[in-house]
């Protein structure tokens, strides 16, 4: 039996598209729910009651094969019985009932909680912080990397001086110090301060917040196929890594860590190789900075490994990890123990993290394990990937640049524009498929780790019969 029908015997056998999308029951609630809740964003309302395995149901009866799964973030399917099971158990109720400030008043299975989240921590990290979103991941690694970065100039164990303590107090230095993380052209890290100064994909992320003036690097845009372009992609390879060692050379204020993406997700679907993410490990090192990797897209098995960057065997392991949305709760994995604050409540807040949400994470990363889900999801990619190529070669002009060969499900490709990428993306709703784009004209595939070969098959049928109208 197939993972997906051991989890999901009565999931739909197809798509069924009973109304337009959004349909008139969606309207009507985008509508109202736009009242009390800025609903702009919605495309349409889900019935997640009737939401199942691979599958999402709105209001209106539509039944979509979701391979978009709440952006990148749904693990195992739509009422997932593993996940329930976890949701009813008693530890899960005193987690949400009598939520605990973890950092003062850590409950007795706190440690068991945390050790379970580690069973499947990237290769060389045995320590996390826990967090509350992606963007929260990410500015918590930045504050650990300041923290850190001044410590090793101050000595770990020394206390501030005077002039810090009165300086920080007027956001000034050297108590508020000017240092820098290296971020690249085309990423996302998130939209809330420091991480918005991180995130350059869309203006529509940041515009009129305030930001640091930290640098950004360009990031590798390769020829497709890889195979058939590589002097070309060495020589990409090269020439932004020679923009980084520049800026680390030349920037204003020292520059303390590094952040990027394996693959920049909705900056376009862009792939990192193993000579460039080797190489900016390189530099970290050579400059005294960390690299922080950011998984939260990329992590939890959607690529074929846990963790993306164990693709690429970077030596040594990255300092920090961030992780967030396939495992239901965010914040950083890292291994120096020096990577904790030299004083308490340096890295504080009232609940440092979700305890709920973490023992998710454990039940999640549980079944991951138990039923090697990044292999499955290997194995399904690619099978997909080989039919999306056949696809290709019939419909070039639809199908550009396509990407994520060896990554598993984690695909996308190109169309002309923004144009033609959004109709695409509404003309599959009518198909039954809910798809998702990223950049100004890509598509990207993110389904859940229980998408089999017999979903690979409906998806490939229904884009065929949309560019087969075109």
């Amino acid at each position: 039996m197939s993972i997906s029908s051991l989890y999901f015997p009565t999931e739909p056998a197809a798509p069924q598209v009973v109304s337009s999308s959004p349909g008139p029951k969606s309207q009507a609630a985008i509508t109202a729910l736009g009242n009390v809740f800025d609903s702009r964003a919605a495309y349409f309302v889900s019935d997640y009651e009737k939401s199942v395995g691979n599958y999402l149901v709105d209001v209106d009866g539509n039944t979509y094969l979701d391979v978009y799964a709440q952006i990148a973030s749904i693990p195992l399917g739509y009422n997932n019985p593993a996940l329930i099971e976890a949701a009813k158990s008693d530890k899960m109720i005193r987690a949400i009932v009598d939520r605990p400030a973890l950092g003062n008043f850590p409950g007795k299975d706190s440690e068991e909680i945390i050790a379970e989240i580690l069973k499947v921590a990237p290769k060389g990290q045995d320590k996390l912080w826990s967090g509350l979103s992606g963007a929260d991941a990410n500015e918590l690694a930045f504050k650990a990397v300041f923290f850190w970065y001044q410590s090793k100039k101050r000595g770990y164990t020394t206390q501030f001086t005077a002039e810090e303590n009165e300086s920080v107090m007027k956001n000034q230095a050297p108590g508020s110090p000017d240092l820098a993380i290296l971020s690249f052209e085309r990423a996302f890290h998130g939209r809330l301060f420091a991480s918005g100064s991180t995130t350059c994909s869309k203006p529509i992320h940041k515009l009129d917040l305030p930001s640091f003036n930290w640098p950004k690097a360009e990031f590798p845009s390769y020829k497709y196929p890889l195979d058939q372009n590589e002097t070309e992609n060495a020589a990409e390879d090269a020439r932004c890594l020679s923009i980084v060692e520049n800026l680390f050379n030349t920037w204003k204020v020292p520059i303390a860590g590094l952040l990027v993406e394996p693959i920049q997700s909705e900056g376009g679907d862009n792939h990192a190789s193993k000579a460039f993410l080797q190489g900016l490990r390189d530099i970290t090192l050579k400059h005294g900075a960390l690299m922080i990797v950011d998984e939260v897209q990329t992590g939890v098995g959607a690529t074929g490994k846990l963790w993306a960057h164990e693709h690429f065997d970077i030596s040594p392991v990255p300092d920090l990890v961030t992780f967030s949305k396939k495992f239901q709760s965010a914040g950083y994995f890292f291994h120096d123990p020096e990577l904790v604050p030299n004083f308490a409540y340096r890295q504080f807040n009232t609940w440092c993290g979700d305890p709920a949400r973490m023992i998710l994470a454990g039940a999640i990363g549980h079944e991951v394990v138990k039923h090697d889900l990044p292999a499955v999801a290997k194995r399904v990619g690619d099978y997909l990937y080989k039919k999306l190529e056949a696809l290709q070669t019939k419909y070039p002009k639809y199908i550009r640049d396509l990407r994520g060969k060896d990554r598993a499900t984690f695909i996308a490709w190109s169309l002309a524009d923004v144009t033609a990428r959004n109709k695409f993306l509404a003309d599959m709703k009518t198909v039954g498929v809910n798809i998702g784009g990223c950049a100004e004209d890509s598509v990207r595939l993110r389904p859940t780790l229980v998408f089999e070969e017999k979903h690979a098959d409906i998806l490939v049928d229904a884009i065929d019969k949309i560019l087969s109208g075109y």
